[in-house]
């Protein structure tokens, strides 16, 4: 997902710079990208100014919970999306985009671990001061032409069930989804949570 919104930002005339926060590079070279290379997010110092003075940030990293206990999980899911949300700033001049997930409801109080989890996310990062903080609870998402980093199974199962989700209102192209990003750093956003159909009609705004 991270590679899409990526390419989609970097195609957007409205955007001027991205800077790529990952453990690994991207491979691209592209007027309006930086990069920067973390072995472990958890120790990025607070007050980083490689991470200061930018308007949003679109969060997108996420593991599956399949297999996994829940203290595990949370240092994926919650510890590093909101160590990070600690390190970025000024707060008061971003926005923080948090790809969280559908299906169930996100909340600290579920009694589905995942979103147990992200909801215990969601809700530290609504905490920090944010000019507005935003969960995005996606679904199927069709791949941005380009794409190289994801696992060839997953665009492939991206493809075939974007067209059969998408009748019923669970799928976005992924396209979609950064310019729904977009849209939320810019303050078009009347609520914290987005869902699938927000997506859409965001990303037309």
């Amino acid at each position: 997902m991270g590679e899409g919104v990526l390419l989609s930002c970097l195609d957007n005339e409205e955007v001027t710079e991205v800077l790529s926060v990952s453990r690994r590079t991207t491979g691209r070279q592209h007027p309006k990208l930086k990069e920067m290379l973390v072995k472990d997010f958890l120790t990025i110092p607070v007050g980083d100014e490689r991470l200061q003075g930018y308007d949003a940030v679109f969060f997108c990293m996420g593991i599956s919970s399949v297999g996994m206990n829940e203290k595990d999980y949370s240092v994926a899911c919650h510890d590093i999306p909101v160590h990070f949300a600690e390190v970025v700033g000024p707060k008061e001049k971003m926005s923080f985009i948090y790809v969280t997930g559908g299906g169930v409801e996100v909340s600290p109080e579920s009694k589905t671990m995942w979103a147990r989890v992200k909801g215990r996310t969601e809700a530290d990062v609504a905490k920090m001061g944010f000019r507005g903080t935003y969960g995005f609870r996606v679904g199927i998402m069709k791949p941005y032409k380009g794409m190289t980093m994801a696992k060839k199974s997953m665009i492939r199962m991206s493809q075939v069930m974007y067209p059969l989700m998408r009748p019923f209102g669970f799928a976005n192209t992924l396209d979609e989804v950064a310019n729904a990003m977009i849209a939320c750093a810019k303050g078009k956003a009347d609520h914290s949570v987005i869902t699938v159909k927000d997506v859409t009609r965001l990303a037309k705004l």
